[in-house]
C-alpha cells in the first residue's frame, strides 16, 4: 500500500511542478517563439541528463530507444502544441482545454491497452471536470486557433500518458525517461530551424525560466512520471494531471497576486474531490491484492 500511495504522491508533485510552468512558459513565449522555446528548454534537459546519466545512456538497448521515439512524438507535439496555443489564448483557458485529456485518457486506454477503466476512476472525472471549468474563471465560449492548437494537444497529451503507460513496463524507466527528452530535443530543434531564427537568449529572466523548465519541469518530472506513472493506470494518473490547472492558479494568487475567488476555490476542491475518488479505485485494488497475499488464519 505504502508503495502505491508514494507513487500516487510522486505523480501529484509533478502535477505541481507542471502547474507553476503556465506562468512561466506565458511569459517567456511572449519573447521567444514556441519551437526555440521548446528546444531550449529541452536542451538544457538533455545536458542535464546526459552530465548525470551518462553511462545509464550507453546501456540503453534498441528496443528502449524505438519505444521512446514512439513516446516522444506525442510528447513533442502535446508540447508545442500547448506553448504555441499560449501565444493566442488565455493560460487559464489553455489549463481548461488541456484538462481534456482526461475525458480522452480512459478512451484510448480501452483501445490501445485492451483494459477497461476501473469505474471509480471514471466517477473522479466528472467532479475534476467539472471543477476544471470553476476554476477557470474568465473563460469565455469562443473557440479562436490557440484554443483549436490546445484541443489538439490534449490529444496527444492522453496519447502520451497511454503509451508511458504500455511502452514503459517493456522497459527500464531512466532510459526510457531520457531519450524521450532527447528526441523532443531533436524534434524542436528542427522545428525551431525551420520556423524561427533561433538565437542564444541574453536576459537573465529569460535565461532562469530555461534553467527552471529544463531540469526541474522536464528532466525531473519525466523521470518519476516514467517511473510511478507505471503502478496505476493511465486514467488514474490522468485524474491525478488534471490537477495542474488548480496548482498553476495556486501560483498565480501565490506569486502575481491573481484573485481566485469563490468559483475557483469550489473549482480547486472539485478537483481535489476528484482525484479523491479515483483514489478510490486505488486503494481497493491495493486490498484486494493485500488480501490474496496474506495467508489465511
Amino acid at each position: 500500500m505504502k508503495k502505491n500511495l508514494f507513487a500516487d504522491l510522486m505523480l501529484i508533485l509533478v502535477t505541481m511542478i507542471w502547474g507553476s510552468t503556465f506562468i512561466i512558459v506565458k511569459d517567456a513565449v511572449s519573447v521567444i517563439p514556441a519551437p526555440s522555446f521548446l528546444m531550449f528548454r529541452f536542451s538544457v534537459a538533455s545536458l542535464t541528463f546526459i552530465l548525470f546519466f551518462g553511462r545509464t545512456i550507453l546501456r540503453a538497448d534498441k528496443n528502449t530507444i524505438y519505444l521512446a521515439f514512439i513516446v516522444s512524438i506525442f510528447t513533442f507535439f502535446g508540447y508545442i502544441l500547448q506553448t504555441a496555443g499560449l501565444q493566442y489564448t488565455t493560460a487559464s483557458k489553455s489549463g481548461f482545454i488541456t484538462g481534456f485529456n482526461v475525458v480522452l485518457t480512459p478512451v484510448l486506454e480501452a483501445i490501445f491497452m485492451k483494459s477497461k477503466p476501473k469505474p471509480m476512476s471514471l466517477l473522479g472525472i466528472i467532479p475534476a471536470m467539472a471543477g476544471l471549468f470553476l476554476l477557470t474563471t474568465g473563460i469565455t465560449l469562443s473557440f479562436n486557433f490557440g484554443d483549436f492548437l490546445t484541443l489538439l494537444c490534449a490529444i496527444c497529451m492522453a496519447a502520451q500518458v497511454v503509451s508511458i503507460s504500455k511502452y514503459g513496463q517493456m522497459v527500464e524507466p531512466l532510459p526510457f525517461a531520457i531519450f524521450q527528452v532527447f528526441f523532443v530535443t531533436l524534434f524542436s530543434a528542427v522545428t525551431a530551424f525551420i520556423m524561427d531564427k533561433p538565437t542564444i537568449p541574453t536576459s537573465p529572466r529569460i535565461i532562469a525560466e530555461l534553467v527552471v523548465t529544463g531540469i526541474v519541469a522536464t528532466a525531473f518530472t519525466f523521470v518519476l512520471q516514467n517511473k510511478y506513472q507505471l503502478m496505476t493506470s493511465p486514467t488514474h494518473a490522468a485524474v491525478i494531471y488534471i490537477g495542474e490547472p488548480a496548482f498553476s492558479a495556486f501560483y498565480a494568487w501565490l506569486f502575481l497576486d491573481e484573485q481566485i475567488g469563490p468559483r475557483g476555490i469550489a473549482g480547486g476542491i472539485l478537483i481535489i474531490i476528484g482525484m479523491l475518488v479515483s483514489e478510490i479505485a486505488s486503494f481497493k485494488q491495493i486490498k484486494e491484492s493485500e488480501s490474496l497475499e496474506s495467508p489465511e488464519e
